[in-house]
């Protein structure tokens, strides 16, 4: 009987598009579906992801942010507002699943921005070194693949930092605006994990989020991100490949007619692959297999209903897992609507479907 893969030998052998010994797995409950399944049997104090043997991932994380002042503001019975590192003000539900509900921004023009962007600047305080110094001789001698972020593009301007129709209408009319703020963000990003990397923390994969699309296409034209968000990309893409690190990106929603252009500025893998969008992991495989690293598809409205889930998974994952190039994951965060028992079956399919 072969010996089982380290996670690391894993995800290595699937971005190098061959087979290993089973898909990998990892995935994204919700808090609230977390609670939900510890209160149905889920021991307390235990992991999800260890207690279901997904595979062992461990994220370097640095800090790129302008570090204006984190406050909570109110701690109220249902929610929190506080202000981030990044100037937002964003009020947090506690018990529902759900982005937060963000009041306002303090970056909102070329001004505010030239605040900010004056305030990042790498300096070696942005990294964790006691954690780095701490675990990762552990992450490497237990064979764990470990993933560097990075934070910077559209999506986390847009959602996080500036507010989503200011970024949109700045994508349009002022786009040098924009490309400033993703460059920037990424120079400080790739200036701190390079500090990392000469330290001798080296990591395998870089992931970094960047939605682009809802659920019926691109939220702009393909001109508008071949001019202004590609070339940062690219530069992302070209960095980590000159020192062997692939690039993974999660994009929601429907970017079909994008891929070609992600494939191109160098994107290693995608997910998640959301099924309501439109995002069909057969015809992905099809038509992008050899290219690109495929993670998620499995649709989330269907794990409640067990005949429906069975052929979900069995129909995807047997598909995708050929030839290597797919990496389990439901096709967004996992919602509260699953049982811990629903959620059990899910993962018992997948291990048995996702064996080579």
């Amino acid at each position: 009987m072969a010996k089982e893969m380290t996670s690391y030998e894993r995800f290595k052998c699937v971005y190098d598009h061959k087979e290993p010994d089973r898909i990998p797995m990892q995935d994204s409950p919700w808090g609230v579906t977390i609670a939900r399944w510890h209160r149905e049997g889920l021991p307390a104090n235990t992991d999800f992801a260890t207690f279901f043997e997904f595979d062992k991932v461990a994220g370097i994380g640095v800090d790129n942010s302008p570090r204006y002042p984190s406050k909570l503001i109110e701690d109220a019975k249902d929610y929190t507002i506080v202000t981030t590192a990044w100037g937002a003000t964003m009020k947090n539900w506690k018990y529902s699943a759900s982005v937060p509900e963000f009041i306002d921004f303090m970056i909102k023009d070329r001004k505010s921005w030239e605040d900010a962007k004056s305030r990042m600047v790498p300096t070696k305080d942005r990294v964790n070194w006691d954690h780095l110094k701490n675990n990762y001789p552990k992450w490497r001698e237990n064979g764990l693949w470990i993933t560097a972020g990075a934070w910077f593009g559209y999506d986390v301007f847009a959602s996080w930092h500036v507010g989503t129709e200011r970024m949109l209408m700045a994508m349009v009319t002022d786009p040098d605006w924009c490309s400033d703020m993703f460059n920037h963000a990424l120079s400080v990003n790739l200036a701190l994990l390079e500090m990392v990397w000469n330290e001798g923390y080296t990591f395998d994969c870089i992931s970094f989020p960047d939605d682009l699309g809802y659920r019926n296409g691109l939220f702009f034209d393909l001109d508008t991100y071949r001019s202004v968000l590609k070339p940062a990309h690219k530069r992302l893409c070209d960095w980590a490949h000159q020192r062997g690190v692939k690039v993974m990106l999660h994009s929601c929603g429907n970017v079909l007619e994008l891929i070609p252009d992600l494939i191109d500025a160098g994107i290693d893998g995608l997910n998640p692959l959301e099924t309501k969008a439109g995002m069909d992991v057969i015809e992905l495989k099809e038509k992008y297999g050899s290219e690109l690293v495929l993670e998620g598809g499995i649709d989330v409205r269907l794990m409640p209903e067990s005949d429906k889930i069975e052929e979900e998974i069995r129909t995807k994952i047997t598909k995708a897992k050929i030839g290597g190039g797919y990496i389990y994951h439901s096709d967004h965060s996992v919602p509260d609507s699953v049982s811990f028992a629903d959620y059990c079956r899910v993962v018992a399919l997948v291990k048995y479907y996702g064996k080579y």
